[in-house]
């Protein structure tokens, strides 16, 4: 009988199902966990169970292992629950987006979900409810890379809305960190005259795992949003690799620099705006307080933007035909000399060019070498200290506003929402 076949046979007459919790025995080795649903990526003959230190094994069964079931799962219903209400407590607003922070464990199976309600979102972290009272929704539910400029403008409407109301002090928006970026940026030059905070929070790990930093990171913001008279887009998130504090970044200068740190999002070109730690709020930067009256979103964008990243051998032909292009250069802000007159023919024809760095930090400086002095003479703009992604949407923001490229170049040179600074520090770089 095939190795399927005796899983599924030795399941099906122990009565065992998905959310039970049962013990695997292999040759010496024995595992025990909560039975899994099977993944689509694993071999039919994987038995996927959650560890009590909360993590994910698959064991291999064959012929010789031994299932025994320790305890059937008990059916719950879900029962709706009162978000608690203080009058005395401010109150903010979350908008859900997706991502990892925003993923709840199923107990039953020990499988991880989306939150889906605005229950869900708010009870993920219930002692945020110590510190604010918690409007809770979601606008929509998808992984962050495929978050565009319409989301980002029905994000700033949300944030409007809320903010435009007496009881909302600060917005929190739980989003997943691949993206979080661009979306930060965005809202940066969207929003205007902002009444309260406005806070982008995600997660590294899931809240399945014991390492998870979606509950620090989601109160931290949350007490952002709540205590401090910022009046910006920030990111809040881990500030090391253990849960001693968190950093506040300002939402134009912060960037994702590893795959599964906790700690990986830092500030870049710039100091950080301050620390969260035990629930106090340390301000260290200077920043835009909250204004009073109505905020305000202009949220124009022109999508005909394109970022090319800048390598040896890249053909004059890989560059497209677009309004705007955001280049990501070597050093100082340089692209190989042979694609000047491609560069040359795309600016006669009215398409903005845009130059940054791939070292991040530091700032472009087309004036050291020739072939940056070249670009400058063909028309090429500095991105100045600007991150490359944000730059990508400065300039879709810029190209909806100006009336033509020199209006379009104005804009790009100046300085928003803290998206440039006018000297690099000696501090805040690597």
């Amino acid at each position: 009988m095939p190795v399927k076949k005796v899983v599924e046979e030795k399941l099906k007459t122990l009565g065992i199902e998905v959310g039970d919790v049962i013990i695997i025995s292999n040759k010496d080795e024995k595992w025990e966990g909560t039975l899994l649903p099977h993944h689509a990526f694993s071999s039919e003959e994987i038995l996927t169970i959650k560890l009590q230190s909360g993590y994910n094994a698959g064991v291999a069964i064959d012929k010789n292992t031994e299932v025994t079931l320790v305890k059937k799962h008990q059916e719950t219903t879900k029962k709706a629950r009162e978000i608690p209400f203080d009058q005395k407590k401010p109150t903010i607003s979350v908008i859900g987006t997706g991502g990892t922070i925003a993923c709840y464990i199923d107990y039953r199976t020990g499988a991880v979900h989306p939150a889906t309600s605005a229950e869900d979102l708010a009870f993920s972290v219930p002692e945020i409810f110590d510190v604010c009272n918690v409007k809770a929704r979601v606008a929509f539910q998808m992984l962050s890379e495929n978050i565009e400029a319409s989301h980002w403008k029905t994000l700033a409407h949300e944030v409007a809305k809320d903010l435009n109301t007496d009881q909302v002090h600060g917005v929190v928006i739980p989003h997943g960190t691949d993206t979080m970026g661009y979306t930060a940026a965005a809202l940066s030059f969207m929003l205007k005259d902002l009444s309260g905070p406005v806070v982008l929070v995600g997660a590294q790990r899931s809240s399945d795992r014991p390492s998870s930093d979606a509950a620090q990171n989601l109160f931290a913001a949350a007490t952002v949003a709540a205590k401090t008279d910022i009046g910006e887009v920030l990111v809040v998130m881990h500030g090391e690799s253990s849960d001693t504090f968190s950093v506040i970044h300002r939402g134009t200068k912060v960037r994702k620099f590893h795959t599964s740190q906790r700690n990986a999002f830092k500030t870049v070109n710039d100091v950080s705006l301050g620390t969260i730690e035990d629930g106090t709020v340390t301000i260290e930067g200077a920043y835009q307080k909250m204004k009073k009256g109505k905020v305000t979103v202009d949220d124009a964008m022109d999508e005909d933007v394109a970022m090319l990243y800048s390598y040896p051998g890249l053909k004059p032909e890989a560059i497209p035909d677009r309004k705007g292009i955001v280049l990501i250069g070597t050093g100082l802000g340089h692209v190989p000399i042979k694609l000047l007159p491609r560069i040359q023919e795309l600016i006669k024809n009215d398409t903005v060019v845009v130059m940054t760095s791939q070292c991040l930090f530091g700032r472009v400086n087309m004036n050291i070498y020739s072939v940056g002095r070249d670009l400058l003479k063909a028309g090429v703009i500095s991105g100045e200290d600007m991150l490359p992604e944000t730059a990508y949407v400065k300039l879709m923001w810029a190209l909806a506003h100006g009336k033509n490229p020199d209006e379009v170049k104005n804009i790009m040179m100046t300085n928003i929402a803290g998206e440039i600074v006018k000297r690099t520090r000696s501090d805040t770089g690597l």
